[in-house]
């Protein structure tokens, strides 16, 4: 059983490095994680963990400002102890997780149950090379800095503390992932899609993805895309969890692949997705390693350049919550077109950097619980019978003066 509570924001001295308490069962990996830390004046590391218990004791001996969190722990886990973390003192909390398929579903729970954000361990649970993501984790632990905490709704156990956990805790504090449901491509819509949502999430974004995605109505008439800034393997395990809510079928973006009126697609971690129409002139996923966007890969602002190619003023971009400014000049583009452009609004941001940079060219700047109901009347004002670009565009135009 489980409950909801919102944690309360934390204040820190301004100019003051942000406090850090590291967890790890691995002293190696505690040393590298800390030496990450200490080579910037921006964090200071004021005490370690070897587990979840020992973790719960030095949260409330040191009150940390962040926490970073091994995931898979003996005794007490990173997904137990987040979970006694946000319940008894709620403050940011960046997991870490070499990817399984186990260990990137409980990942993925981990940020139902309050983890600000993950970085993924590049290889093995002890590995000698966490320092090539020195620079993910860094920009994890400032986004989590600047993470609005009361925007991040905690699904939280019931009941107290146990004495001595068992082994597999966490499945005590957390549900097992529900049944996957099978859906064949027959029972879709075989009508590729000539109206496409693209839409742009990072910090905060699966939890906004997770709300947005199931209000959408269906059939919604238009293609949906998007580019979640996640790590290789672990989209595949989002899409799937995600196509196990209702609403849209969600799977990740297959190489080829016709775009379909009425299905999601993800973009997988490390690979950049645009659409383009291929020599039968059918809309198709576009996969590339091409180099990093505002150093990621997937990046939404190639997504967002080809639908706006691709469909002109019959695509609609979308920016959520995020650090940084992927998707703005995407959006730009959209926009250009005679797309229609819609950002996340700040009170409903866990970080309000890319809707931000988005908003300058965004038509609707809305809070997360209206940005479905955005994307269906923008899609049925380019989805109705016979129109033309001319009057998808007029009816854009029309939305941006109501704005301003």
């Amino acid at each position: 059983m489980s409950s909801s509570r919102t944690p309360s924001p934390r204040r820190r001295e301004r100019g003051r490095p942000h406090t850090v308490l590291v967890v790890d069962d691995s002293a190696f990996m505690r040393r590298v994680i800390s030496d990450i830390l200490s080579s910037t004046d921006e964090f200071r590391v004021v005490g370690t963990a070897r587990d979840g218990n020992d973790a719960l004791k030095k949260v409330h001996q040191l009150d940390p400002d962040l926490v970073t969190m091994d995931v898979e722990m003996p005794g007490l886990d990173g997904l137990a102890a987040l979970g006694y973390i946000m319940s008894e003192t709620p403050r940011p909390v960046v997991m870490l997780s070499a990817f399984t398929v186990a260990g990137g579903d409980a990942t993925l729970r981990a940020l139902d149950y309050g983890a600000v954000d993950f970085v993924s361990k590049p290889s093995g649970t002890i590995s000698l090379n966490l320092e090539t993501v020195s620079d993910r984790l860094l920009e994890a632990l400032r986004a989590a800095a600047a993470a609005n905490l009361s925007m991040i709704p905690v699904r939280l156990p019931r009941g107290p503390r146990p004495a001595r956990p068992a082994p597999d805790a966490s499945a005590a504090v957390l549900p097992p992932p529900p049944a996957r449901r099978r859906r064949r491509r027959g029972q879709e819509t075989a009508e590729t899609s000539e109206v496409a949502v693209a839409i742009a999430a990072s910090t905060g974004g699966p939890r906004a993805l997770a709300e947005l995605l199931p209000r959408l109505r269906a059939p919604l008439g238009a293609a949906v895309l998007i580019v979640q800034h996640m790590p290789a393997h672990f989209t595949r395990t989002f899409a799937e969890r995600l196509d196990n809510m209702e609403g849209l079928p969600v799977s990740e973006a297959v190489e080829g692949e016709a775009v379909q009126r009425d299905h999601v697609y993800m973009a997988p971690g490390d690979f950049h997705m645009r659409v383009a129409r291929g020599a039968d002139g059918v809309p198709r996923i576009a996969l590339d390693q091409e180099p990093t966007v505002w150093g990621v890969r997937p990046a939404a602002d190639p997504l967002f350049r080809s639908v706006a190619d691709v469909y002109g003023a019959r695509g609609v971009g979308v920016v959520l919550t995020g650090m940084g400014r992927d998707g703005a000049d995407g959006l730009r583009e959209i926009v250009a077109a005679g797309g229609a452009g819609i950002a996340q609004d700040r009170a409903t941001s866990v970080i309000f950097g890319m809707p931000q940079a988005a908003a300058e060219h965004a038509q609707r700047v809305v809070p997360l619980g209206e940005v479905h109901a955005e994307i269906e009347r923008e899609v049925a004002a380019r989805s109705a019978p016979r129109a033309s670009t001319a009057a998808a565009a007029s009816a854009s135009a029309s939305i941006g003066e109501v704005a301003s």
